[in-house]
């Protein structure tokens, strides 16, 4: 025969188990990438997708940095040199070159363009060593790994909000 069950006793003894259990901080996933020479961390939450480099049509009277916009799925979208934009040389276009479209939640439909992608990592295997206040714009914060290499943090946020950025007319 089954045992009964006060259901108040069972909501009760439930709720004070739950109260009691250690509430884990989130971990943060960052997505590492390479813009220039450079490493760069940037958050999973503010990726939407990663693409391999889709068909992009030019648009005439715009910054050197901005390559023009693409179709994907249905949806334009504005593709961001960042390696140029940042004031370094243009990105050469690879087999490993990837564009980062930005989270939906920043509305602007932006796709990043980076030299290579270099896995998703835990933002808990860094040391943070700045936090990129007297950076350029974009750079939320600097790291160093365990092998004693550098990486910038990428504020998407701010970046897709800077005026600069906004502004691809020359």
């Amino acid at each position: 025969m089954s045992k009964r069950i006060n259901m108040k006793d069972f909501q009760a003894t439930l709720s004070e188990k739950l109260g009691s259990a250690a509430i884990a901080e989130p971990i943060s996933t960052v997505l590492g990438v390479l813009i220039g020479e450079d490493r760069w961390l940037v958050h999973m939450k503010d990726v939407n997708e990663v693409l391999q480099m889709p068909k992009i049509t030019p648009v005439p009277l715009t910054h050197s940095w901005f390559l023009g916009v693409a179709n994907v799925q249905g949806n334009l979208y504005g593709i961001t040199d960042l390696a140029s934009y940042f004031g370094g040389a243009h990105t050469t276009i690879g087999q490993k070159t990837r564009i980062l479209l930005v989270s939906p939640r920043f509305e602007v439909n932006s796709g990043l363009l980076v030299r290579r992608t270099l896995g998703i990592r835990n933002v808990t295997d860094f040391e943070r060593v700045s936090d990129g206040a007297h950076s350029q714009m974009g750079v939320a914060g600097i790291y160093m790994d365990r092998q004693g290499q550098r990486w910038y943090e990428l504020n998407l946020q701010d970046l897709v909000r800077n005026e600069d950025f906004l502004q691809i007319a020359a």
